[in-house]
């Protein structure tokens, strides 16, 4: 099985077995514009038009469109800088566009340096389609969840090593977010979708995303399937607030170590 076909069998199944409302994200980042997949809509080129990457992401995952964004089809001032499309200006640095968010000068200013960022010219573009459609292998799955698929997401990434996911939440810049630290350090990322997201492509009040480098796939979809197929899947889990409710054998153990009721 190629890696393409391995990429949208996870894509379904993820989608099936954690009843996602919108599809699992694929993100292959590109180093020119040969590398766009055959079919992938050029924004600018093809339509005359612009996106955020956030409206982006939306159109991938709720309208199953593949999308392939280079310098020239992008809307919005940060994906452009931190995917390191240009240089990233001065007055960035100094904290101006974080001032509209952060009271303290300073403050603002050192976020922004500390935002990870892409080096400049690394790549040029990238492209964006349902993961369980993609023909390109992803560098990055993206899943936009709720709380509680979210949990069982990371119970997955649990399940073979005890991984651990530790995010920095930060309410802006989710475009950001989602994607450079993913890249940069090939470790899983929790993010708060941010306003723009919310206001300018649909993202819920409900949903969190979710960010899956390639190299640790197969582990997340090792904890899926072992879940679904002992019978603890997504949906098994369901509200029961009752007293005494029957105990694992290990709880039963516990208790009687400690002298109580059981």
């Amino acid at each position: 099985m190629n890696p393409e076909t391995t990429f949208n069998t996870y894509g379904a199944d993820l989608e099936k077995m954690l009843v996602l409302r919108t599809y699992p994200l694929a993100i292959k980042m590109l180093g020119s514009e040969s590398e766009i997949p055959e079919g992938a809509i050029r924004p600018k080129k093809d339509r005359g038009e612009h996106y955020a990457i956030c409206q982006v992401f939306s159109l991938a995952r709720r309208q199953g469109m593949t999308v392939a964004m280079f310098l020239e089809d992008h809307w919005c001032f940060e994906p452009i800088i931190s995917y390191g499309l240009v240089e990233t200006p001065a007055d960035y640095l100094d904290g101006f566009t974080n001032s509209f968010f952060i009271a303290n000068k300073e403050e603002a200013a050192k976020h922004a340096r500390d935002t990870t960022r892409l080096p400049v010219g690394q790549y040029s573009g990238m492209v964006v389609g349902p993961l369980k459609r993609a023909d390109f292998a992803p560098d990055l799955t993206m899943i936009y969840c709720n709380p509680g698929q979210l949990r069982h997401l990371l119970l997955a990434l649990r399940y073979l090593n005890g991984t651990q996911v530790t995010s920095t939440l930060d309410p802006i810049g989710s475009c950001v977010h989602s994607v450079v630290p993913s890249l940069l350090q090939g470790k899983c990322q929790v993010t708060v979708p941010d306003p723009g997201d919310f206001e300018r492509a649909g993202a819920q009040e409900d949903e969190m995303i979710l960010t899956v480098p390639t190299n640790r796939m197969k582990e997340l979809m090792d904890g899926i399937y072992h879940f679904e197929e002992s019978n603890r899947g997504f949906r098994r889990f369901a509200l029961s607030v009752r007293p005494d409710y029957e105990q694992p054998p290990f709880y039963q153990d516990y208790f009687k170590r400690w002298g109580l009721d059981r």
